[in-house]
């Protein structure tokens, strides 16, 4: 027998000093459920009398003794009135009075949190116990559950307007003495784009579409490796189409401006050595972290990327490849649009700007037209979850020779800033975008 027992964490008295708290002052309803739902609560008829207290407060309905006795009795809480008058009564001696509701409401909320640690725990163990899990998926999970508890354990407070004044007053000063990116917004590395774009924010969603073959992963890993080689901070690539090698022979050939061909077939001449081992020296002196797993979910990725230090960037390649945590239905459509809204959740947790690639419905290709928000593929949710979108986009110039290699970056959704077109030129042989100088159109 163990030395002592172990006991479930609540406080009876907590509990009941909360009601009663509100029995005697029903104003102090609004300031305990800041802190405390229902479920908080151990014991079922606390449950079931918060949540009658919780219907009042909703209908804008007076609460008081007579009237909550009555809704307890109707809803079966208890079987008559003599019985739900002896427990409030019960309650209403044990609570010395409402000033302190907020400070009990705050013991049943911590006693909460040690019993979802304790379920949370329970459940890892089980996962631990089963044969054939695997381990890193183990602890994924388990990193998710206590991630769980921990982030919804804030319930956040109105924020005076004049607190935020000063923040902003504060980020104007920085900005005017020539701050850099941590406040402004991490820059492409591509001029024009930036004048739209401005930086990519902390917490950002940004969505790259376009058609297979037009140069999404090759734009993004230019970007990624401007912003790491700029930086110095860690950028997190998750390849789920091709291999780690595969990924940086295409690095490799766009910052050494050598031919993708020649690198693949070893085809190499005498001065393309140089160039490579000047590109794969500075390379390697960045924090660019790569993660070739095909079959991965945004918890996944989350419980990878909380290990990360210095983390200032992720970078997905792409999203309708990506594996929802539930297949429901069938419904893929809705399965995409829940993975877009976890990454832009899994963006503000981590407070990093997070760009996703996707692919755009078929109907792009029987037609040369500028894509547009619809064509996204199953977009869901995508749309409206991206804080911005841009499309890739060059075979509605047709068989033009002279604009063979040009490339429209269409910013068509702009959540801090103004949208257009921005003209782009594309170095196929080297996988490479560049800017045209001084060469922006408007839509």
């Amino acid at each position: 027998m163990d030395a002592f027992q172990k006991k479930v964490p609540f406080s009876v008295e907590a509990e009941q000093s909360v009601l009663g708290s509100i029995i005697i002052d029903p104003n102090k309803f609004d300031e305990v459920a800041q802190i405390i739902s229902a479920e908080d609560f151990y014991i079922e008829e606390h449950k079931d009398i918060f949540l009658i207290m919780h219907e009042f407060n909703l209908s804008n309905r007076p609460l008081d003794l007579i009237t909550l006795i009555n809704q307890l009795v109707v809803k079966g809480i208890y079987d008559d009135e003599a019985a739900a008058m002896s427990y409030l009564r019960i309650i209403g001696d044990i609570v010395p009075g409402s000033a302190n509701a907020k400070d009990y409401a705050r013991i049943v909320h911590d006693k909460s949190i040690l019993r979802k640690l304790i379920t949370a725990t329970d459940d890892i163990q089980d996962k631990v116990y089963t044969e054939g899990e695997n381990v890193s998926r183990i602890v994924d999970y388990a990193e998710q559950k206590i991630y769980e508890i921990a982030g919804n354990n804030e319930r956040t407070d109105f924020i005076h307007i004049r607190d935020v004044i000063f923040d902003f007053y504060d980020r104007l000063k920085t900005l005017k003495e020539g701050a850099g990116e941590d406040v402004l917004g991490l820059k492409s590395g591509f001029s024009d784009l930036d004048q739209y774009v401005v930086g990519f924010g902390k917490s950002d969603l940004i969505i790259v579409g376009a058609r297979p073959g037009i140069g999404k992963t090759a734009f993004v890993l230019n970007i990624a490796t401007n912003i790491a080689k700029r930086t110095k901070k860690a950028v997190a690539i998750f390849q789920l189409e091709m291999g780690a090698e595969q990924l940086v022979q295409r690095i490799v050939s766009s910052e050494a401006l050598v031919d993708s061909k020649r690198i693949k077939q070893g085809n190499i001449e005498n001065d393309d050595w140089d160039k490579i081992a000047m590109a794969t020296s500075e390379l390697a002196e960045t924090d660019i972290l790569i993660d070739a797993n095909p079959n991965i979910s945004v918890t996944a990725m989350k419980a990878k990327l909380r290990r990360v230090k210095n983390l200032g960037l992720v970078v997905i390649d792409y999203l309708q490849l990506m594996q929802g945590e539930k297949r429901k239905d069938g419904n893929r459509a809705q399965e995409v649009g829940e993975i877009s809204r976890g990454l832009k959740i899994m963006a503000k947790e981590l407070n990093v700007p997070v760009i996703v690639c996707a692919q755009l419905s078929r109907t792009t290709e029987k037609e040369h037209k500028k894509p547009m928000l619809s064509d996204l593929r199953e977009s869901g949710s995508i749309e409206q979850d991206a804080d911005v979108v841009m499309f890739l986009s060059r075979d509605y110039y047709g068989d033009d020779p002279e604009k063979a290699n040009l490339v429209d970056v269409i910013v068509a959704k702009n959540r801090h800033g103004e949208t257009g077109t921005v003209h782009m030129s594309w170095l196929g042989q080297y996988t490479k975008f560049s800017t045209l100088e001084n060469d922006i159109s408007e839509r």
